[in-house]
């Protein structure tokens, strides 16, 4: 790698793409196909082009689409980092963004500048991840917890339609531990986020009733 050191800092965007499965609470990985880390793990990033992006989040949007033929619905900015040395390439501000899919709705795949895409737990990565990119995950996922706490329901990590049991289960894998039904069930009764539909889920024995999330609603207003 050149040893060319910018005469501005480098302006980075990333972003903690984060799903839940019946593994766990999992995070969006990239093998990057260029140095720097060239054949390490990082979250999906990039470096900001003033001439095209109209903004961070554009930037950030324009990577996912480039890299990984992902488009996201909702983003937020989650904290800035910067330093000397967290990129070889010299003094560097990066820019986190997070965003909550479900799985079946998350069709990453290789394009410019990545070997491979893989879903790691976020309990336990698998890989060193490059960068300071561990770090910013810590900051990402503590800000989902931190509103799971504070009863903002994970609703962009459900399906369409999906049972009560099922989101309590998905806050469960967010936060780590079990919730007690009857005290999730009363706070669920408080809430605005959800509608009660005509329906109920199909093919299982005793068939629960479906729920969606109301028009409008952002977990990121939270």
């Amino acid at each position: 790698m050149s040893d060319f050191r910018p005469l501005y800092p480098l302006v980075l965007v990333d972003t903690a793409l984060l799903s839940v499965d019946d593994e766990g609470l999992k995070v969006l990985l990239v093998r990057r196909a260029e140095e720097p880390a060239i054949r390490k793990w990082a979250m999906p990033g990039g470096i900001l082009r003033p001439h095209e992006d109209t903004s961070l989040e554009a930037a950030a949007r324009r990577i996912l689409r480039d890299k990984i033929s992902v488009e996201l619905p909702h983003l937020e900015e989650v904290c800035t980092a910067s330093g000397p040395d967290r990129d070889p390439r010299g003094w560097s501000i990066s820019v986190l963004f997070f965003a909550l899919l479900p799985r079946d709705q998350v069709q990453a795949v290789v394009k410019s500048k990545v070997e491979a895409v893989e879903w790691a737990n976020v309990a336990n990565l698998g890989h060193r991840i490059a960068f300071d990119h561990e770090a910013l995950l810590e900051r990402a996922v503590g800000v989902l917890r931190d509103r799971v706490e504070r009863s903002v329901l994970p609703l962009h990590l459900m399906p369409e339609h999906f049972t009560l049991t099922q989101l309590q289960r998905t806050c469960e894998t967010v936060l780590g531990r079990p919730l007690d039904k009857s005290v999730f069930r009363r706070r669920l009764k408080r809430s605005s986020a959800l509608i009660e539909l005509d329906e109920f889920e199909r093919g299982v024995q005793r068939p629960a009733q479906l729920f969606r999330a109301t028009e409008g609603f952002s977990f990121f207003q939270g």
